[in-house]
């Protein structure tokens, strides 16, 4: 039997589980890995596919059964993290945008990181005006396809890709004019270094929007960029704090706390509140690993943080790769030859059709598009206004933080059209890919009457690999609008239960910590354990004066009464 238990634990340890890891390009990659296989090795099989070196930037994306996304942890094993059977299915992904997309070292990392900020472009976390969202699918043609050819490009040919959410007609001709007119002559590698220069000087560049509600209810994003903590409500940026101003982060059940100390020593806390406690606690992750990320100077200097102040409360974690200093200084000592780029401007793409793949898909009809004036991107004209630099309002703990409102209206010549009815939407992710007629329809009834998004888990059909049908649609749709309802008083019944939840876990450390003490004495006074550390403590008077003054009489009356009670039940 044992020889059976002990085959059969062989056999198991012995198992390998496929993986399919779908790439910034769209293609899989697909292998199989062993049961103790760490993240960093299939991190490193992918890499090696790529010929990817700077590979520091890059992470690997999943989804669980409930829909929450997750960065795969290299130093755990890949089969312990995965909740769902195999086979595993995964995404590859910017995990930390650079700085200077501009400045990497080689053409392989700026293609992918071209294309990471492609799908930001098309799944709308990438705002800005129309002349500026003309200027970066322009780009993008003149990448794909060359330069324009009168007899390859019929009229209206920049129709027919989706760069975004939503189109205009004015955009598709803005495009087609700049294609045309300014950028002959450029290689796909000059078209793609020029698409992230332009892409870095947004203030949306790098923001991977987690839904939250600040302590009034209301919808907002918030994000970690390059630069520092983002807060988007209503399409304007209402908060933006620099990394060497956020001294701790840290999230209890569905609240997150990000602790912030400006300059003349104001002290202020932010409080938010996530969908859910996995929720919460992904976004606690994001936070510590971007930080240390940017922030700091050596990966030595990284230490494990707590959730919580109490040691015996809330989640551990700890970054384990390095900071953006150490890449940086890396990557200027790589010497090689230019790897080869199979580039997939002509490939079928699920989340950005190319020329190729027939007409854009639009989530209105054109002749609404034309009377809203839904032209993408043009909104966030108050992101634009504000500066990095803008520090937030010192707030008590629990007040609201209202965004700071513009006193003019934008000029009649270049009207301001916001993406998604004047909200910051990258709710848009929601959608399958490839995005569907239908689930456009079912994004934009899942809004609530204010146009504000209820949440947002970009991508996370296509992560999760299971293409969205139309029930399951209706499902995700459900579970999305589940997240709008609560305000202030459900709020306040969290936090009532967190308070008696911490008071139990205090109470059963307190418990504990007497038991632990108890055993002690116990091994103390009636043990022959003879060690020194034993030795050393009975032989001082206090412990002797303890011991023949409370601790033998304790002892016999306890013992007494022991015996009265055996007697007791010996004579009934």
């Amino acid at each position: 039997m044992l020889s059976r238990w002990m085959s059969g634990s062989s056999r198991n340890l012995d198992r390998e589980y496929n993986c399919t890891v779908r790439l910034l390009d769209d293609s899989e990659y697909t292998c199989t890995i062993q049961r103790d296989a760490k993240g960093q090795y299939l991190f490193d099989l992918l890499c090696h596919h790529l010929n990817l070196l700077e590979k520091d930037y890059f992470g690997i994306r999943f989804v669980d059964p409930d829909k929450q996304r997750h960065w795969l942890e290299f130093t755990k094993s890949v089969v312990k993290q995965m909740r769902a059977q195999p086979p595993f299915t995964m995404c590859f992904r910017v995990k930390f945008y650079p700085t200077d997309p501009a400045a990497l070292k080689e053409e392989i990392t700026r293609y992918l990181v071209f294309l990471q900020i492609k799908r930001d472009l098309y799944h709308g976390r990438l705002l800005c005006k129309t002349s500026d969202a003309a200027l970066l699918a322009a780009y993008i043609l003149q990448a794909e396809i060359g330069d324009y050819d009168p007899g390859k490009h019929p009229e209206g040919y920049s129709s027919k890709f989706q760069f975004f959410p939503k189109h205009s007609e004015k955009l598709e001709r803005k495009i087609a004019e700049i294609h045309k007119s300014e950028l002959s002559g450029q290689t796909p590698a000059t078209s793609e270094l020029n698409f992230l220069r332009k892409a870095q000087t947004l203030e949306t560049y790098g923001v991977d929007p987690h839904p939250c509600k600040d302590v009034s209810g209301n919808a907002a994003f918030l994000a970690f960029t390059p630069f520092g903590f983002v807060v988007l409500q209503g399409n304007k940026r209402v908060h933006f704090i620099k990394w060497n101003e956020v001294t701790k982060m840290k999230f209890e059940g569905k609240t997150f706390y990000l602790y912030v100390s400006q300059k003349e020593e104001k002290k202020i806390v932010l409080t938010y509140f996530a969908p859910t406690p996995e929720a919460c606690k992904h976004l606690w992750k994001c936070g510590i690993e971007n930080q240390a990320f940017y922030k700091l100077e050596k990966s030595s200097q990284v230490r494990t943080v707590s959730s919580s102040n109490l040691f015996f409360k809330g989640s551990r974690f700890r970054y384990s790769g390095r900071v953006a200093k150490e890449v940086m200084e890396s990557s200027a000592k790589i010497k090689r030859e230019p790897p080869e780029i199979h580039r997939a401007g002509l490939v079928p793409s699920r989340s950005c059709p190319s020329i190729t793949h027939g007409p854009r898909l639009s989530s209105v009809p054109r002749t609404r598009r034309r009377a809203v004036h839904i032209s993408i991107m043009e909104g966030l004209e108050s992101l634009r206004d504000s500066a990095h630099s803008t520090p937030v309002r010192s707030a008590s703990h629990g007040d609201a933080f209202p965004a700071p409102g513009r006193g003019g209206r934008a000029d009649s010549s270049e009207r301001v059209a916001v993406i998604a009815d004047e909200n910051y939407s990258p709710a848009d992710s929601v959608l399958p890919t490839p995005v569907a007629e239908h689930s456009l329809e079912l994004m934009l009834l899942s809004r609530q009457p204010n146009g504000a998004p209820c949440s947002i888990e970009e991508e996370k059909e296509s992560e999760a690999g299971t293409p969205a049908a139309a029930g399951e649609a209706e499902e995700v749709g459900g579970e999305l609008r589940a997240l709008c309802p609560g305000g202030p008083g459900s709020a306040q019944a969290e936090q009532v239960n967190k308070f008696v939840l911490s008071v139990l876990r205090l109470l059963l450390v307190t418990v504990g910590l007497l038991f632990v003490l108890l055993l002690l004495l116990i091994v103390l006074t009636e043990s022959d354990l003879d060690t020194a550390f034993f030795r050393d403590i009975r032989q001082t008077p206090e412990f002797e004066q303890f011991h023949y003054q409370y601790f033998c009489p304790l002892r016999r009356w306890f013992a007494c009464k022991v015996r009265a009670v055996v007697n007791l039940l010996i004579d009934t």
